[in-house]
């Protein structure tokens, strides 16, 4: 299909299939795609509702195989995921992630495509409990929970298609932004300043993670799309890590009000990652000089939602 700068016919730089085009991150990553000239058909579970989307079940490779015969992408940006790590069932996290990617992968093996990319999400959850500063991609993989084991076996599974097709794989740290499920910690938060809620019950307010705005997350994985990344797996994040303590600091600067912090013992994990912060050298390297969003701004952003 030629490299990723090709124009196709209809004047577009090619056609992207985002599957969990619906969820918080597929909806950036569309708008970043098209904006740059792409044009995006949208897999979504359920109705499709236009002409760019299609219904798409990845637990079910015949289905799978169909729309991808029917489609014929120019690139695949694969996001649908069991992403919530409390979620109640545990059999979904290795159906949904797993199965459904393998499925995925071998129905562009069916289809016979030959994509110019294919970019596919993991997470740097699988890196478990890391301690000792900046975790770049060498650190051995230590997954503490079944959202991030089924993350690095998807990783494991992936890789035995690296000779067929351009595979990059991406571990997204956290990030947040507008529309993002308020049962995500930094939604969460920013709700209960806009209700000026006198109280708010949290887990471990010491825990540090490095959030980055999800616009900057789409930023790059259009631009994962357009270098040589093919046969890598690439940290995305800010290279900062924020504790909870201060966001909750940053939350009640931009109100103007504090907010009762009360721990909740129910909300503290036994399993708890304490620290994820990630090394943005690979990231640079291979998408070239980012534009990084401040905390402080995205939270602001999230509050004129």
């Amino acid at each position: 299909m030629g490299s990723p700068s090709e124009t196709g016919s209809d004047g577009s730089r090619g056609c992207v299939l985002l599957t969990g085009a619906n969820g918080f991150t597929g909806q950036h990553v569309r708008a970043e795609l098209i904006g740059a000239g792409y044009s995006v058909c949208s897999a979504v579970v359920g109705a499709a509702r236009g002409p760019h989307e299609a219904t798409l079940d990845i637990t079910s490779r015949d289905n799978c195989r169909r729309v991808l015969e029917r489609l014929r992408p120019d690139y695949l940006i694969h996001l649908a995921a069991i992403s919530f790590v409390q979620h109640a069932d545990a059999d979904a996290f290795y159906r949904v992630n797993v199965i459904g990617t393998m499925n995925l992968l071998e129905a562009v093996a069916d289809a016979r495509l030959e994509p110019r990319r294919i970019v596919i999400a993991s997470s740097a959850n699988v890196y478990g409990n890391a301690t000792g500063g900046v975790i770049d991609e060498s650190f051995p993989p230590q997954p503490v929970n079944h959202y991030a084991v089924s993350k690095l076996a998807m990783e494991h599974m992936v890789k035995t298609f690296s000779d067929r097709f351009p595979i990059v794989l991406t571990r997204p740290f956290n990030y947040t932004g507008r529309g993002q499920q308020p049962h995500f910690l930094v939604p969460k938060i920013v709700s209960h300043f806009l209700q000026r809620a006198p109280v708010i019950e949290l887990g471990n307010l010491d825990v540090e993670r490095d959030f980055s705005d999800v616009r900057m997350v789409a930023h790059v994985y259009r631009r994962l799309l357009e270098c040589d990344s093919a046969g890598e797996t690439v940290n995305i994040c800010s290279g900062r890590p924020y504790s909870l303590r201060t966001i909750l600091d940053m939350m009640a600067a931009i109100a103007g009000y504090e907010i009762e912090v009360r721990v909740n013992p129910a909300f503290v994990r036994r399993t708890e990652v304490k620290t994820l912060v990630g090394s943005t050298v690979k990231l640079r390297a291979l998408a070239g000089p980012l534009q990084p969003i401040g905390l402080h701004d995205t939270l602001q952003w999230m509050t004129r939602a």
